[in-house]
């Protein structure tokens, strides 16, 4: 039965999917940015006898569904993909959005995150209905939007009352199994001070100074406290200074400097706790420059309502048991599951859908959203093989 399966997703014409998946441009800027790429997907399905369905996250941009059915009652899986991506880099697009293949890669924006692992689910799907390999249960591919940004697709497919025992979020992993990954917060970090002459500086409050005592402050003593909070899979909480903003020129006294960060927690960090710790750090500054104010909010667009929890799932839960199994028969690779370096819509799917969620797809995130994106053909071949073994167990047991 799984050769008969591996030759039908073979036969698939996966490789043309992926090309028309990355030439279908997806990303910010384009109106009704992920529609294009939604019809491509539900298409190449509909064209190979399976239903899908569109569903708008939000006005002309929809989310895909499309389902294959075991013979009898099981659990349901649902591998998760999005369809957005970045922009092309500024000042060197590389290969662009040409889908090229040389030396067994497909180069172009999107091959490496996401659009080489909804092409290997997409396959999947296709070898199993095809073959009637799926003993039980349910195996969905849910194609979403807005990933890169607030997660608009992955919200609303969890607002219709979608459920599932299980999900695999297709993230370039280079097909090994990842068990979580930390948590996200984007920040914004605001000091307002008192404007001066630059010749009397201490007429005014500076700003900036204010805000180089803060990442001072922040880099000395939070150190310690984050090693202290070091998981077992996902290391250390980490924040990084990612821009900073203030002042109006030279020979003023800044008023203003904001500060934006990156902040990554681990299981019992959340929002509260993660504000409340930076808040003691600008306090201590307000109280070091009398007249000084300070205010913490979130950065803009980096989420919509669901908080960017960190999520773990446990290396004995069956979700993952059964992915490493499938990962090790295709690949014969003995390395031991890991965690993910970047934040997914797993966690989401975890903390708020009550879905157990791992991170498998091919690719290596270091070439994701630089000019060199490409992605090993083989790598997909071998993702759309992982992903359907996995069901078979996963989803018959």
């Amino acid at each position: 039965m799984l050769s008969r399966l591996d030759a039908a997703m073979d036969a698939s014409g996966w490789v043309g999917l992926l090309a028309d998946l990355v030439r279908a441009r997806s990303h910010p800027g384009i109106e009704r940015q992920e529609e294009e790429a939604a019809l491509v997907l539900s298409r190449w399905l509909e064209e190979r006898g399976i239903e899908a369905s569109l569903t708008e996250a939000a006005p002309g941009r929809p989310n895909v569904l499309a389902s294959v059915r075991g013979a009898g009652p099981g659990r349901r899986l649902v591998l998760c993909g999005h369809l957005d991506t970045v922009p092309l880099n500024a000042g060197d697009p590389g290969a662009g959005f040409s889908a090229e293949i040389t030396g067994g890669r497909m180069h172009g924006r999107g091959t490496t995150d996401m659009k080489g692992a909804l092409a290997a689910m997409a396959t999947a799907l296709v070898g199993l209905r095809e073959t009637g390999a799926l003993p039980a249960g349910t195996l969905t591919i849910a194609a979403i939007a807005d990933e890169e940004m607030e997660s608009r697709g992955a919200e609303a497919f969890l607002r219709s009352g979608e459920q599932a025992d299980g999900a695999i979020v297709g993230e370039p992993t280079e097909n090994r199994l990842a068990l979580g990954h930390k948590g996200l917060e984007w920040l914004e970090v605001e000091f307002t001070g008192r404007a001066a002459h630059g010749g009397t500086p201490g007429a005014g409050i500076n700003a900036i100074s204010a805000a180089a005592r803060f990442i001072a402050l922040a880099e000395e003593r939070l150190t310690s406290t984050f090693a202290a909070r070091t998981h077992p899979l996902l290391g250390p909480p980490t924040l990084n200074f990612g821009t900073i903003e203030g002042g109006d020129q030279p020979s003023t006294v800044a008023r203003r400097c904001a500060v934006r960060l990156d902040r990554r927690t681990v299981p019992g960090e959340t929002y509260d706790s993660v504000i409340a710790e930076l808040t003691a750090l600008t306090g201590a500054v307000e109280a070091a420059a009398p007249g000084l104010t300070t205010a913490i909010c979130r950065v803009p667009g980096s989420m919509l309502t669901m908080e960017h929890l960190s999520t773990v799932l446990d290396a004995a839960h069956p979700l993952a048991r059964a992915v490493e199994s499938a990962r090790r028969a295709v690949t014969g690779a003995l390395e031991p599951p890991t965690s993910f370096p970047a934040w997914t819509d797993a966690a989401l799917l975890s903390a708020f859908g009550g879905i157990p969620s791992v991170v498998l797809g091919p690719g290596d995130l270091s070439v994701a959203h630089t000019p060199r994106e490409s992605v090993s053909l083989e790598e997909v071949r071998a993702a759309a093989r992982i992903y359907a073994r996995a069901a078979i167990a996963f989803c018959g047991s």
